[in-house]
């Protein structure tokens, strides 16, 4: 019901605002327009993140293009330093961790505004398409926009995502299929009114039965066997809305998903079904407004309200009744205020101050109800001139709970500083030095305090302390590269009470146990080549090194054994040939053995893997339209290899897709 009646309000919003525009041009003069195609705009990757004065990877819309990344998942996991928890298919969950800290350490956000799940705490990024996306870009340890939401500040990394915004009127199709039952189609409807105004309204829809084959083993006996149970159905909408308003910069965005999909659940070798579903149904309706006071202060603000409804289905002999239905819904109300003072050109000062009310329900039995209030608070300086630039902040956090039945925790206050800078030592040579600290702070989620008897009141926050040391250089190299750049960073995390899951007496329960030491390099570089006339060569490579050891008891047997999940070494490389014919790009990944429990014994040990994947497209210039054509081939070398234990990813898979822009 929830469903039918978001999708009647987003049409209902966005529909009389097209109504709207061809009353609006009767009533104007008479323009004679020529509508421009949109086109690719190919640039050296990651030159943003360069004059930053904390990590910062960038991945533009020409970028997604080219490697032909189906979803965020797609394209993040060719960023260093992170690790993508996937498990398997194009439906199952994929979570970011960033440097060895976790996925609840990850924020992410869009167009500004975060996407918060207050229920467990962590964002699925393998249902956010990439389809309206013109930046992503990741930044660790801070930011260096200071006029951020306070929320976006708060988290050890930010994952931003920034939508486009309709330049010119015209219409976009595009269609995907590929392998085990793939069909992905989405359509865009750009609409530019009068006086500045534009908006847009788009629609996706997703299928695939994910019945992808893998190779079970069993002692000397190996069958090939059919993922079962990994299905998925999306469909989502979306209209935003673009303008100037009393003075100000307007955006508003609505946005509808909806899902069900089967939860394949770990491969043994005698149960081949889960038998678990899962049902999503999301909505969210965002607003962003900024705009100048006068030539020193600045004024934003941002509102969003955010629904979350999830039917969870197991199908198991261990109920009664043959099956359990959990139903979840969670209500977030959420605003932000923040003002921007310049007195100086290369002087800054901002305060921020969000506040969020969520609450859950469900229907276990004596269930908690919990409502939660976070408020926090930024204030942050910023002093920037030509070759040096300084940014420091300090971080305030108030939670509170209540629940319906039992225990709450006392409230959760803490001042949180960061600090970063960036230097240029040399005038005429581009090379910059960056220094970076952050102190993150953790509340537990919903699910982490109150879920049935997994949960735990008396859970102490996550605290990690994150340094970071790099160089970076670019600039023309031996009359080859027209552009080459280098980036190097040293880091140091030490996270204090992790929150896991250990065993009790009887049952598991969420428990403030450990402390991890994480220390490593992120390398990376970028180049452009012009092979001949019209014909260049693109280069994106990475390197990782991580030591994520767990230091909580020097008696344990898996003291300063290496985190489980987490790769020691990490590796891609991305060459694309761009040309007026065909463009070409190779992508190659290697992940190194980890380890699926704290104890780094040979049993517990998974294999490192190697990924090489093509992309192939071509666009066409027709008379009114631009017709785009790609086709993709995943894990060439047919390699079954797993992220999770028990969770085969796919083996060798292919995708097609055609989009044609009017």
């Amino acid at each position: 019901m929830y469903s039918f009646l978001s999708l009647r309000l987003l049409c209902a919003v966005v529909a009389p605002l097209f109504v709207l525009d061809s009353l609006t041009v009767q009533g104007v003069d008479t323009l004679v327009c020529e509508q421009l195609l949109e086109v690719e705009v190919v640039s050296a990757a990651g030159q943003s993140g360069l004059c930053a004065s904390v990590p910062l990877q960038t991945v533009g819309q020409g970028d997604i293009l080219r490697t032909g990344a189906l979803s965020l998942a797609d394209a993040v996991k060719r960023m260093n330093g992170v690790d993508v928890r996937d498990y398997g298919g194009v439906g199952g969950l994929k979570t970011v961790s960033v440097r060895g800290l976790g996925a609840k350490h990850t924020a992410v956000s869009c167009d500004g505004v975060a996407l918060v799940d207050a229920q467990s705490g962590q964002v699925d990024i393998g249902r956010l398409s990439l389809e309206n996306v013109s930046v992503v870009s990741l930044s660790t340890g801070g930011v260096d926009d200071i006029f951020r939401s306070a929320t976006e500040q708060a988290s050890a990394s930010l994952l931003s995502l920034s939508t486009l915004r309709p330049s010119a009127t015209k219409y976009s199709v595009c269609l995907r299929g590929g392998s085990f039952g793939l069909l992905d189609a989405s359509l865009r409807h750009d609409r530019v009114f009068s006086r500045g105004w534009s908006a847009s309204l788009s629609g996706n829809y997703m299928r695939s039965d994910g019945m992808y084959p893998f190779l079970l083993v069993n002692g000397k006996k190996e069958t090939v066997e059919k993922r079962r149970d990994s299905d998925v159905q999306s469909l989502g909408v979306e209209g935003k809305l673009f303008g100037r308003f009393c003075g100000g910069e307007l955006s508003v965005k609505m946005n509808w998903y909806d899902s069900e999909r089967g939860l394949p659940g770990a491969v043994n070798l005698y149960n081949k079904e889960s038998r678990e579903r899962l049902w999503d149904d999301n909505f969210f309706l965002q607003a962003s407004y900024c705009r100048p006071l006068n030539r020193f202060f600045e004024f934003k603000m941002r509102a969003k309200y955010d629904y979350r409804y999830s039917k969870y289905l197991v199908i198991s002999d261990n109920y009664s009744s043959g099956q359990q239905v959990d139903k979840n819904t969670v209500h977030q109300c959420y605003a932000s205020v923040g003002v921007k003072c310049s007195p100086l050109r290369s002087l800054s000062f901002a305060l921020t101050s969000d506040i969020a009310y969520s609450e859950l329900t469900n229907n276990f039995v004596n269930s908690k109800s919990p409502r939660r209030v976070n408020s926090l608070t930024v204030f942050a300086a910023q002093y920037k001139v030509a070759r040096f630039s300084a940014t420091a902040s300090l971080l305030g956090t108030y939670v509170a709970d209540v629940v319906a039945v039992g225990a709450v925790p006392e409230p959760y206050r803490r001042l949180s500083p960061s600090v970063s800078f960036v230097v240029t030592p040399f005038r005429s040579f581009p090379l910059r030095l960056r220094a970076s600290f952050k102190d993150c702070y953790r509340v537990p989620t919903f699910s982490d305090l109150y879920y049935l008897r997994l949960g735990n009141v008396g859970l102490k926050p996550e605290k990690a302390s994150q340094y970071n040391l790099g160089a970076t250089w670019s600039g023309a190299f031996g009359g080859v590269f027209e552009y080459l750049s280098l980036a190097v960073d040293g880091y140091y995390n030490r996270v204090r009470d992790k929150i896991v899951a250990l065993p009790t007496m009887y049952v598991w329960r969420m428990m403030n146990f450990g402390e991890a030491e994480i220390a490593g390099v992120d390398i990376a570089a970028q180049s452009q080549v012009t092979v001949c006339r019209g014909v260049s060569l693109m280069l994106d490579a990475g390197y990782s090194f991580m030591y994520a050891v767990d230091v909580t008891d020097s008696s344990s047997k898996n003291y300063r054994h290496q985190l489980p999940y987490t790769p020691r070494h990490t590796g891609k490389i991305t060459i694309s040939l761009l040309s007026p014919y065909v463009n070409v790009t190779y992508l190659f990944t290697v992940v190194g053995e980890r380890y699926m429990l704290p104890q780094n014994i040979e049993r517990n040990r998974m294999d490192s893997y190697v990924e090489h994947s093509l992309s192939l497209n071509r666009e066409f210039s027709l008379r009114r339209c631009n017709l785009r054509l790609q086709g993709e081939l995943l894990n060439l070398s047919n390699e079954q290899y797993e992220v999770i234990k028990q969770y085969p990813m796919p083996c060798f898979s292919w995708r097609l897709s055609a989009r044609l822009l009017f």
